[in-house]
């Protein structure tokens, strides 16, 4: 666990302007207060440095839309992240995840998820949203400004295909805690899948270092490729 002043000293020292914070996929709702409002005060006597998103469980119904309202009216400027998994979610068909998807278009409010791979190394809190999952909640709400955690669980690979690629124009993928997950080969790759505009860089700070990613993706990319990554997608996404 980090708190909002290890973040600012993290990010002084590894040249990170701005960071996104995330919730986890909470369960609880008292928890998820708590921390929604962390990150709300947070964000707010950062000076701009600091942008919340808040952490809702759909399930909860209304209680979730009042708690998304609330937040966003405190600052926060997306949703996330869910986690399909613990909060046992069914992304192609629980009515609850339709109403939040609707608050969000109508807020024009990102939403990020944990994504996770169907294959390869077990590890804590991997879960089991996988590609499929993810591509399903692309084509039911193709409005919505999708951001798929952690390389989305691979599926950014399946854009070689055509209708998975043209599902997948309103979403973007970040690239957190991914020197656990992959080689790093993955930007190149991605970036050649679904293009460098749909990444975003993502750390799991505490987990990693920001300095980590960023070197790992600058001795990747191309110049203009690693712009859009390291910023330039972000700026645009959330109006910046």
């Amino acid at each position: 666990m980090a708190t909002a002043e290890d973040l600012l000293l993290a990010m002084d020292e590894d040249g990170i302007d701005v960071s996104v914070v995330l919730g986890y996929g909470w369960t609880n709702a008292i928890v998820a207060r708590a921390s929604n409002d962390y990150l709300l005060e947070s964000a707010s006597e950062s000076r701009g440095r600091i942008i919340a998103f808040c952490s809702v469980d759909p399930s909860w119904g209304d209680a979730a839309l009042r708690e998304v309202e609330r937040c966003v009216e405190g600052g926060a400027r997306g949703i996330g992240e869910l986690h399909p998994t613990s909060q046992k979610l069914k992304l192609a068909t629980d009515e609850h995840v339709s109403v939040l998807m609707d608050l969000a278009i109508a807020n024009d409010l990102p939403i990020v998820i944990h994504g996770s791979e169907p294959v390869g190394h077990a590890y804590a809190g991997k879960g089991q949203t996988h590609p499929s999952q993810l591509l399903a909640l692309a084509e039911r709400f193709p409005q919505v400004r999708l951001v798929g955690a952690h390389w989305g669980g691979g599926l950014p690979f399946y854009a070689l295909m055509p209708e998975v690629r043209k599902a997948l124009s309103n979403a973007w993928f970040d690239s957190a805690a991914s020197p656990f997950l992959y080689d790093s080969d993955v930007y190149t790759i991605i970036a050649k899948t679904v293009g460098p505009q749909q990444m975003l860089f993502g750390s799991d700070f505490p987990l990693l270092r920001q300095k980590r990613i960023t070197e790992e993706a600058v001795s990747k990319l191309e110049p203009m490729q690693a712009a859009k990554f390291l910023g330039e997608n972000a700026e645009k996404l959330l109006g910046l």
